[in-house]
């Protein structure tokens, strides 16, 4: 039996885990990564990244590789409703009802806005062998699929774990003084009694993957397709294309379908169920896989577990609507690396780690909720909104299609009608501010006695702001020549960074002691325009908008761009007020704690 010591183990080689791997690596944190799978996601999953996390992986040089393989908002944008793909009847191929979403068509110019990179569209089948290969060539040798946790110790001062090869079945001991559970809560949080907290199931779903062609019938542009059926409720579902072409020539897809009365181990029955929701009976198809999974919405009842983290579906689990699984999962990871980082460096106190439960668990619920709430509107009211309903006796479901397609006034007032409900979907498709709105109100920040601003109740609308516990906004700037976003500014390289406005020379001294007598890194970075003493100019006036003033104010922003500490510029002594914020910060929930006070 063999021995390894690291500072962090990761167990789990999803999505969350690799992209949590890849944030360690860029921080320079030492740490081992165990999957028990050979490989990555042979199920395409889920498939939607969001604005919010395409800016994550600008950070750290992954949204390139990643935008190369996926399909742009001009691919995906539109979110479709019809009766089926095609078919020889009046009600066959009937396009329903369609709208913009996910920063697609009219909704481009304010997705843009938001941050520095658009939303893709990329199934894990594809996304997670991305991040796998940088994974790999960033921490050699230290991520390690065909490796499973068989069992687990924790103590005071970290974790102790026998890890066993799959293969070979040797085993070998890896002590870390933490570990982060990204194993979709299958093996640690069960093994240290960490319970799922949440309401009953919706319902169960059931997912066909397949391959076909569809060429012939297929319209563009759709991120989801929702089929209503004009003649038997069992023949609806959804379709979603998967790759690795996009659009009319896309060779994969999953059809979310009803397999009421099939067994899903039957393949052709569920071949043919797959031809009749699309209306196709003679399509060639090539049956992949079909999974059941439940729509519910589960937190778990602490994120931390002494030295241990619960991150991705470990954490929470909830309807893919909205598409805030993987996204949160990947968010989860990108709040806890950076203070991992810190405290491992002896830089912050090990109370830093409590802020990651503090501030991401609240998130949690809000995404898992939001979730449900999405997957239940769309059940019953969109349903609904074409005149169907629970209680709808099965003959009248054709004529209802009738009426609904028919040139009359009835009929534009049915249409008419629907085109309002229809409209309430842009909870789940068009939720930027979910997507990119959302702030720690507690945790690693100094709260500056501020409420926070009122949100879109459908989420639709994104207000940036500067204020302690939200994102940075995203504002261009330029530098001799060249265009950054204020994102591009923060990193794992630049450690906190201190926006100011011409007029904030005083700060660049203020940091400078404070970051020598924390032994932390602060950048200063002054926006103006044109103004002496200014780096960086406010390419189309975004940051003095967003900021309110360019005088002697500043915002001091965390490694994960969100701002902690916001300064009026009035304070007597600057250096002192900025070293009692870092500390505050890196002090985590103790407040003014002494960094370095309670060892790793």
């Amino acid at each position: 039996m063999s021995t390894l010591k690291v500072p962090v183990l990761i167990v789990g080689g999803g999505g969350s885990g690799l992209a949590a791997s890849v944030f360690l690596s860029g921080h320079g944190v030492d740490h081992l990564l165990v999957e028990r799978r050979a490989d990555t996601s042979r199920l395409p999953k889920a498939h939607y990244i969001n604005l919010r996390t395409m800016g994550i992986f600008r950070q750290y040089g992954l949204a390139d590789d990643v935008a190369e393989r996926a399909a742009t908002p001009e691919q995906f944008g539109t979110v479709r409703w019809q009766t089926t793909l095609t078919g020889p009847g009046p009600l066959d191929g009937r396009v329903i009802h369609e709208m913009d979403g996910f920063g697609g068509g009219a909704l481009r110019e304010t997705y843009e806005a938001a941050g520095p990179a658009l939303p893709a569209k990329l199934p894990q089948v594809r996304l997670e062998p991305v991040l796998r290969r940088h994974a790999e060539q960033r921490n050699p040798g230290h991520v390690r699929f065909g490796h499973e946790l068989v069992a687990l110790t924790e103590a005071a001062d970290g974790v102790t774990a026998e890890i066993r090869c799959v293969d070979t079945g040797r085993i070998t001991t890896v002590t870390a003084q933490y570990l982060i559970a990204a194993d979709a809560g299958r093996t640690v949080g069960p093994a240290l009694g960490v319970r799922m907290e949440g309401p009953p199931a919706l319902f169960d779903a059931t997912t066909a993957y397949f391959s076909a062609d569809l060429s012939e019938w297929w319209t563009e542009g759709s991120i989801i397709t929702w089929f209503l059926n004009p003649y038997r409720p069992d023949l609806s579902g959804a379709l979603i294309e998967m790759g690795p072409t996009w659009g009319r020539n896309c060779e994969e897809w999953g059809l979310h379908l009803p397999l009421t009365g099939i067994d899903r181990m039957d393949e052709k029955a569920v071949a043919d169920r797959v031809r009749e929701v699309l209306g196709l009976p003679g399509l060639d198809l090539t049956l992949h896989d079909v999974t059941s999974w439940r729509v519910e919405a589960v937190l778990a009842e602490r994120y931390r577990h002494g030295r241990t983290f619960l991150v991705g579906d470990a954490a929470h689990r909830q309807p893919p609507a909205v598409g805030l699984g993987l996204n949160s999962g990947i968010q989860d990871a990108h709040n806890l690396a950076w203070k991992l980082a810190a405290v491992l460096s002896g830089r912050a106190c090990d109370g830093l780690l409590d802020t990651y439960e503090t501030e991401r668990r609240p998130i949690g619920r809000s995404n898992t909720a939001w979730a449900m709430s999405a997957a239940a509107h769309h059940q019953v009211v969109i349903d609904a909104a074409v005149g169907l309903g629970p209680h709808m006796p099965p003959e009248r479901r054709t004529p209802v299609f009738l009426s609904y397609f028919s040139p009359t006034p009835v009929g534009a007032a049915q249409r008419a009608r629907a085109a309002e409900i229809f409209a309430t979907h842009r909870g789940e498709c068009q939720a930027l501010d979910v997507e990119t709105g959302f702030a720690y109100e507690q945790g690693a920040i100094v709260p500056d006695g501020s409420r926070p601003p009122a949100r879109s109740p459908l989420g639709d609308e994104y207000r940036p702001v500067v204020r302690p516990g939200h994102l940075l906004p995203h504002a261009w700037l330029e530098r001799d020549g060249r265009r950054v976003s204020t994102h591009d500014l923060v990193g794992p390289d630049a450690g906190f960074v201190l926006f100011t406005g011409a007029g904030g020379a005083m700060w660049t001294e203020a940091a400078e002691r404070a970051a020598g007598k924390l032994s932390v890194p602060v950048t200063v970075v002054r926006i103006g325009d044109g103004d002496e003493g200014a780096e960086y100019a406010d390419a189309d006036g975004a940051w003095r908008r967003l900021r309110g003033t360019d005088g002697g104010a500043a915002a001091l922003v965390r490694p994960d761009q969100h701002v902690a500490w916001c300064a009026t510029g009035a304070e007597a002594d600057p250096a002192e007020a900025l070293t009692e914020a870092l500390a505050r910060v890196l002090g985590g929930l103790g407040g003014l704690g002494v960094p370095g006070h309670r060892a790793p």
